[in-house]
């Protein structure tokens, strides 16, 4: 009898509890026990769904507050020292204090999970980091987990990827500190063992990364030590192949692992060929990933002679933890009913398996019904004429060499945007969006149920964006944006003016601490059925003489987070999607719109794990942009923007986008970023942002002058810009101006300083 498990499941809750109990929390409204009380109700009702799907193993210590590798920190008593938190009487609320900041010390570095939109708090390592073991963080829910009857599996990020995730704050080797983490992971281990524990899952997701060599032989004496300490262990592996340390994990002392066969299907055969038959072999058939039902008839026809070759030791698992997908499809009662067919969210997926579970192991009769409608809704998908659009094919195919360059090089260019924009030294902009205030919430909220016309709507917009334009002159900005008021997420808005798209009401995904994003459905060719932004930068462009930026969302980042069509290569995908942007963008220069931002906050996100797949992925992904961009006249000013991501490796592939002027996120890294655009000898305009917008301190001009003048010492003054990290949507208007007030401070002092020196 095959065995079916979980990896981890969506923490936030199928109408958003956690993310709400977060904020009245912060906003002082609610007591840190009220918000422990709402994050144990979630555990134990998201533990009793997935013991409703006859799970044989349930994780436990999945679940976290603000993020899970954080969690992990707490659990092995290793926190920053600069905040001076002494692990054994740390709290909840300390977490809190690592992940956003205080008075005195800015919130720890933030950046992607692996190719994900999750972003976590990357670990801070140095010569006196310590290690000390604090169980209680997993055996306090472990213990309610049992209460209910549980059979838990508690699951531990593993300690070789905690060590890669982090980062060395002063040059210390972090394999160094392996011994001294081993130690606290066998503490904790030994805890889990006295109180029974049978399995324990342990995620070395890096082990799908091309690790340097030293790294991978730290995992034999490593494991080694590790499993004399502890329960069975189920080392598990995501979102890329391990097929190459298949030796490797067959040498480890492990009880089983865990492939994503899903991201991966290549390694399935290499692995079932001479796994060893008494250790678990668990498949990831079930795609954690993304929203598409499974092919239950094909997974049946593929797993039943290993059913029947393995028997109990074949697990069957989602490809990776169900974090990554919104939790209940059963709640979308507007959504297309179509489409609605076609999906599965994380209760559903459970149900899948439970469905595989059954028919492998009491035969493909006893769920003959099920079998029917998975392949009823498969063929409907395959055969829907809303799939294909052939225009927009012929389209595609009509591309042609050039078309995704700029008329003239990034020099000529320059001088024609200065010539026009005259604009200061260390020019000043935002990111793009201002306040998402409770009345533009209000007035959406009303306009969509039908209690408010469009014409009040669009009043009501108008006066945002009024107010907008209004505080930024009175700041002094040099580049104004309108705020985007009207806009619900930058990758939503435009996927409901697309061709190709639908929408879910409750489809949302943890992005980081309390924030979510709801991922469009991409479900066939994309178009443009006509402008999207045009009228509102119009509009907030009558109301000042100094130039308004239009704001776009690229075509990489619409892709990287939708849920995108798995029945067409993703490259295709991107350049219609490229295409329907570079018909915006054309637009906005002809309606007199000159500074143009297409932004890419995912660009480094949809990376390959392997190096292997970099160059054709840029490759696409590059000219996609280009070819979003690349059809405006020279005066037209392109700038983009990048999110919290490693860019070392990639700056050949960022500059070949040829953006007159890049704005990124620095100011939590200390400008660490603008070492590598230095020595890369960057040839275009950089706005790197210097103070973080994902938290609410209020950082002074003496902090962003010091930061300015790190980037001044690696970029000349004449291309560099002023702006924050990111979008300002999330702040509230006191600590937006404030911060704003203190840069323009910060940059008319840098201003004064450069002149002194002429």
């Amino acid at each position: 009898m095959i065995k079916i498990h979980n990896l981890g499941f969506p923490r936030i809750g199928a109408q958003r509890e956690l993310k709400f109990a977060l904020e009245r929390h912060w906003r002082g409204e609610d007591s840190l026990e009220t918000l422990e009380h709402t994050a144990r109700t979630l555990r134990q009702r998201h533990w009793l769904t997935q013991k409703a799907a006859g799970l044989d193993w349930i994780p436990v210590g999945d679940f976290a507050c603000y993020d899970h590798v954080l969690s992990t920190l707490f659990l092995l008593g290793a926190l920053p020292s600069r905040f001076a938190i002494d692990p054994a009487q740390a709290t909840l609320a300390d977490q809190f204090t690592l992940a956003r900041g205080n008075a005195s010390q800015p919130a720890m570095e933030m950046t992607k999970w692996f190719d994900t939109n999750y972003h976590y708090l990357a670990p801070e390592f140095d010569r006196h980091t310590t290690f000390a073991a604090q169980p209680r963080w997993l055996l306090e829910p472990l213990a309610e987990a049992r209460a209910l009857g549980l059979a838990a599996k508690p699951v531990l990020l593993g300690p070789l990827s905690l060590l890669w995730l982090g980062k060395s704050k002063d040059g210390v080797d972090r394999l160094s500190l392996l011994p001294a983490l081993l130690s606290a992971y066998g503490e904790l281990l030994s805890a889990l063992s006295i109180h029974g524990v049978d399995w324990v899952q342990i995620d070395e997701p890096i082990l799908g990364l091309d690790l340097p060599a030293d790294w991978l032989a730290a995992y034999q004496p490593a494991y080694t030590q590790l499993a004399a300490q502890a329960p069975r262990l189920l080392l598990a592996s995501y979102f890329a192949s391990v097929l190459p340390q298949r030796d490797l994990l067959k040498r480890l002392p492990v009880a089983g692992v865990h492939l994503d066969v899903v991201r991966a299907p290549e390694q399935l055969a290499g692995f079932v060929a001479d796994w060893p038959r008494e250790r678990v072999l668990s498949l990831g058939v079930i795609d954690g990933r993304n929203i598409w039902r499974a092919d239950l008839n094909a997974l049946l026809t593929q797993l039943a002679p290993l059913a029947a070759q393995w028997g109990e030791q074949l697990w069957l698992a989602p490809s990776c933890s169900l974090l990554h997908v919104p939790v209940d499809l059963a709640q979308e009662t507007e959504l297309d009913a179509e489409v609605k067919t076609w999906l599965a969210f994380a209760v559903q997926k459970l149900n899948e398996l439970k469905l595989l579970a059954r028919g492998l192991n009491h035969g493909a009769d006893s769920i003959a019904n099920e079998l029917a409608a998975c392949r009823h809704a498969h063929n409907s998908r395959r055969t829907s004429p809303r799939v294909v659009n052939p225009a927009v094919r012929q389209r595609l195919a009509d591309i042609r060499p050039g078309d995704d360059q700029r008329r003239s090089a990034y020099p000529q260019r320059a001088r024609a945007q200065h010539d026009w924009l005259q604009l200061p030294l260390l020019p000043t902009t935002t990111i793009g969006s201002f306040p998402q205030t409770a009345d533009i919430r209000a007035a959406r909220a009303a306009w969509r149920a039908g209690k408010l016309d469009a014409a009040s709507y669009d009043a009501a917009m108008r006066a945002e964006i009024t107010l907008a334009v209004r505080k930024q002159e009175a700041l002094g900005l040099d580049v104004l944006v309108h705020g985007e008021a009207e806009r619900n997420d930058m990758v939503e808005y435009f996927g409901e003016q697309l061709d190709g798209f639908v929408f879910t009401r409750h489809g949302w995904v943890q992005s980081y601490g309390s924030r979510c994003v709801k991922p469009p459905v991409l479900f066939g060719d994309v178009s443009r059925p006509q402008p999207m932004t045009v009228a509102w930068s119009v509009f907030a462009q009558s109301l000042t003489e100094r130039p308004m930026k239009g704001m776009l969302t690229g075509p990489v980042t619409i892709l990287q987070w939708s849920f995108v069509r798995d029945d067409l290569a993703r490259a295709e995908v991107c350049r219609q999607i490229a295409l329907a942007i570079r018909d915006e963008v054309l637009d906005l220069e002809n309606a007199g719109i000159r500074v143009i931002q297409i932004d890419e906050p995912a660009f480094r996100e949809g990376l390959p794990l392997k190096r292997a797949d970099w160059d054709a992925y840029l490759d696409w992904a590059g000219q996609s942009f280009r070819l979003s961009a690349a059809g405006v006249d020279d005066a037209t000013q392109i700038h983009t923007h990048m999110c919290y991501s490693e860019f070392n490796d990639i700056l050949p592939a960022i500059a070949a986008l040829d953006a007159d002027v890049i704005t990124i996120e620095t100011s939590r890294s200390d400008m660490e970023l603008l070492d590598a655009f230095a020595e890369f000898a960057y040839p275009n305009e950089i706005g790197p942002g210097v103070y973080d917008i994902h938290s609410p301190r209020i950082p002074d001009s003496a902090e962003m002058v010091k930061l300015l003048n790190k980037a001044l010492a690696v970029i000349p003054a004449r291309r560099l810009w002023v702006n924050p990290d990111c979008g300002l949507k999330t702040r509230n208007w006191a600590e937006t101006e404030a911060a704003l007030t203190n840069m323009l401070t910060a940059t008319r002092q840098l201003r004064a300083q450069l002149a002194a020196t002429v």
